[in-house]
This record gives structure tokens, sequence and C-alpha cells, in this order.
């Protein structure tokens, strides 16, 4: 069986094929840029922690060597590396589900995330997230099994991975420092030089190379995008309401249902799994940790940021379905089609909810059935402005976009990131007045008019009420190309250029 899900979990990701993520081509100019010379670098010169995550930086690159240096197929080494974690993971929740007691309930687990759209669409979009959480799982497996230096070890990755690591991260040190003060598990050198020495070794270098080993990044998602005060928590409940999409069907009573039956299950579940392992219960409370956390610092919740808590989501709630319908049925070996019921709800009742998600023709990219919240058509647009543009363009034409990672990967110009995340420069700038945005980001139009980018591609939502209006630009800059879009609600993306002085 394990085979079989090994394999299920592979054709979900590579049928589809590459449906590459505007952040993914952040992360492979970085890698890039590595491999021809230039130093961890976004551009060439300017020494920028723009990215959370060293470590998947650092193996694209790794691979990239391998496979065609700056020529490197990229998206399908990111999808290669995805889509094993993936399988992984599966085999992971297996596991970890018998260590909790189930029955089923893990295998349930592992098929569900074998389709599950928060996973497959950023493997298949060649982010980082899929081994991210195989890191955050393989810590919790290795944890229960007292692999002590392993624990130490993926956990150290993990934060490397993605700094939010830390909110499994702790609970599971709180759970460890406890059982070695109060239960005589000594702490051996070997787990403490596993945890210390990536940060540290990372750490040293960032500030030396850097100036800080906080990634810029971090900062500039914090500051230039505008949310109401409960955007963050709403979002995030109705995540946890509708783990299997069910929403699909179901609509809004569905997440009134889910507000209130998931919740159950999962504290059923949790209960369960806490008295057979208890081990678990740093695992237990990550999902509502998770939760927490984000929900206090408001971020502007990209739809990747939903998928860490879900594998231990999917376990628990599974195996509180699994104890009450085994109570309900009065399941025990003497009643094997009782058993045979409950297993197949289940297993198969979350994996078909899920599968409404998935189009056989989905919009844009190519026609092989995919997730359709695995849309690319904005990145599409992005790589036609890249390519009309390319011919007009050196290393030393400077571009300005809010959205860089498909412009950065596919021209030679030093790119001005409006959104700050690999150009400081642009956090000057904000904030800006709540009347300048249409939507939650706009582009500050004096970046524009002091900086001074030969070029500017941008959607025109972003500058409906800053530069659009400012007589400055307009007098500075040219409109180029119009490219028809209504993404956001914008009036096409709109590509500027400035006007010979």
């Amino acid at each position: 069986m394990g085979v079989g899900l090994v394999i299920l979990v592979l054709a979900a990701r590579l049928i589809p094929g590459p449906r590459t993520i505007d952040d993914s081509f952040i992360t492979y100019r970085y890698a890039r840029n590595l491999l021809a010379g230039e130093g961890f670098v976004y551009n060439p010169g300017e020494r920028v922690q723009g990215t959370t995550t060293p470590v998947y930086t650092l193996l694209m690159a790794g691979l990239g060597a391998l496979t065609g240096g700056t020529q490197a197929p990229f998206p399908w080494l990111a999808l290669g590396v995805n889509a094993l974690a993936d399988a992984a993971t599966a085999l992971l929740l297996v596991r970890l589900g018998r260590h909790a007691g189930a029955r089923w309930a893990g295998w349930a687990a592992g098929l569900v995330w074998a389709a599950a759209p928060y996973s497959v669409t950023f493997a298949v979009g060649g982010l980082e997230t899929s081994l991210y959480v195989l890191l955050l799982t393989g810590a919790v497996c290795a944890y229960v099994e007292q692999r002590r230096v392993w624990t130490a070890l993926l956990g150290a990755l993990a934060i490397l991975t993605r700094p939010d690591a830390l909110i499994l991260a702790l609970p599971l040190g709180l759970d460890r420092l406890w059982r070695a003060l109060r239960k005589g598990e000594r702490l051996g050198w070997g787990e403490v030089l596993a945890l210390a020495l990536p940060g540290l070794a990372w750490g040293l270098f960032a500030t030396l190379y850097f100036g800080s080993p906080i990634p810029h990044s971090v900062q500039a998602k914090l500051e230039v995008y505008r949310l109401g005060a409960n955007e963050g928590l709403i979002r995030l409940l109705q995540h946890y309401a509708t783990p299997f999409f069910e929403n699909l069907w179901g609509g809004a009573w569905a997440i009134g249902a889910g507000l209130l039956l998931y919740p159950f299950l999962y504290l059923v579940g949790a209960r369960r799994a806490a008295r057979v392992q208890p081990r678990l219960l740093g695992w237990l409370v990550y999902p509502w940790l998770y939760l927490l956390v984000f929900a206090v610092s408001n971020p502007l919740i990209f739809r990747w940021y939903l998928t860490p808590p879900l594998p231990a989501y999917f376990l628990f709630l599974l195996l509180g379905a699994e104890e009450l319908l085994s109570r309900l049925l009065r399941v025990d070996a003497a009643h094997a089609r009782r058993a045979a019921l409950a297993a197949a709800c289940v297993c198969l009742l979350p994996l078909v909810s899920t599968l409404g998600e998935w189009r056989l023709r989905p919009d844009g990219g190519a026609l092989r059935p995919a997730p359709h919240m695995a849309y690319i058509e904005l990145e599409r647009l992005y790589r036609r402005a890249a390519d009309e543009l390319a011919p007009q363009l050196t290393p030393q034409t400077r571009l300005a976009a809010g959205d860089v990672g498909v412009l950065g990967f596919f021209t030679p110009a030093q790119i001005l990131d409006t959104v700050g995340l690999n150009s400081p420069v642009s956090l000057g700038y904000y904030p800006l007045d709540p009347a300048a945005y249409v939507i939650n980001y706009a582009v500050p139009a004096d970046l524009l008019v002091e900086q001074q980018p030969d070029w500017v591609v941008v959607l025109e939502v972003y500058g409906r009420r800053t530069f659009l209006q400012d007589a400055r630009f307009l007098n500075q800059y040219r409109l180029w190309k119009t490219l028809p879009t209504d993404m956001y609600g914008s009036q096409g993306m709109l590509i500027f250029q400035r006007a010979a002085p």
C-alpha cells in the first residue's frame, strides 16, 4: 500500500507539470546568480537577503550546478524535489498515524495529502513549501521515535527553510526540556550541536554578508500591505472550516458547520493521540498556535501560508472521525463489514470532497489535470511582458515592478522591487495614506519619481490612486504598451518607459 500511495503522490504532481508561481522565480534568480558567480544576490552588486528560504535556494543552486548551471531547468528541478518531499510526507503521516493509535486515519491523511490542492499547487508551483512541510513532519516523527539528533537537525533545517518553523520548534523544544528536567531524559551534545550549528553558521554568514541575519523580506511583507484588523483571522478560520473544500458543494453552510465539526473532531483525535503517545503534544497544538500567531501578526495571507498546519490537522481530525465512527458502528474484530464501512468513510469521503477542486482542463498553462487554484494567468502575463521587453533591456537597465519574480528571471535588468523584498530603498516610501489603496497594495508615486527606473511594469490597480494621478510621473514617463487583463480588478498591465531627459 505504501508503494501505491507514493505513486499516487508523484502522479498528482508530475501529471500537471510545472505551473510556476511568481515568488518561485525569485528563488531561482538567487540560485542562478550564485551559479553565475555573482554571489547570494538578487541584483548583482546588491547584497540584500530578499529570500526567507536559504536552504531551498542553496538546494536549487546545488542541483542546478549538476544540470546545466545558469541554464538549469529550475522549475523541473523544484517539481522533482517537491514531489519526492510530498511522497515522503504522506508516508510519514501513515507512520505517525500508527504512533497515534490510528487504524485508518494515517492512511486517510496520506491519501488526502496526495491530492490536497494546498500541497499540489505549491509543489508544481516551485515553492519551498513541500520541503518545508517534510522537514516539520520528519522532525515530529523523529521526536516521537526519540531520534534526538535527527529531531534537532530537521528542526534547524526547517527554520532555515522558513522562519515560521519556530511555531513548531518551540513547543517541541519545551517538551524536550521538560522531559530532560523532570523525567531524566538527558540532553546530549549531539542534539544541541545539530540544532545550533546550522542556524549559527547561516546567521554568521548572513550577518557578515547581508548585514543582518533577519531576512529583509520579513520586514517588507509586514510594512507595505494594507489589511483590515481581522483579515488574517477570518481567512484562517475559513481555511480550518473547509480542509477538504466542502465550500465547493456546501457553500456558506459548509463553512458554518466546519467551524463547529472539525475542531470537535480534532479534539477527539488529539485526546486519543495524546493518551497513546504523549510526545505528540507539540504537534497537537501546532495548528492552533499557527492560527494564533498569524491571526495576531495579521500579515497578508498568501495561499502557501495555509499549507504547513494541514498534515497535523488532517491526521488528528480524521483520527477523531475514526474514533467516533468506530464507537457508533461498534467496530471490532468480529465485524469486518462495519470496519470496512468505517474505513471507507474516513479514507474516501475527504478524498472525494478534495478532488472537487481539481479540473481536467485548468485555466491557463498546460491543459493537463491540476487543482483549480494552481492558476498562473498573472505569471503568464508577466512572461509576455518580459518577452516583449527583453530586447530593450541590458544588465544596466533598471526595471521597477511590484511582482518581480517572472520579470527578474526572464529579463537581464536590474530590478527595483517596489514592495521592497529585494530593494531596501523602497521601504522608505511606506506607509502610504489609506486612500492610496484600491486593493491591499499600491506603488508609491514618490518611489518612481525619485528613483527614476528606466521601465515600470505594473498592474493598473497598483497605481490607480498613486502615480497614475501624479503629474510628475506622467511628465517623466510614457505609456509604452498595455497588456489586457482584469486581474485583481485591474484595467490592464501597464508598461511605462522613462522619457528621454
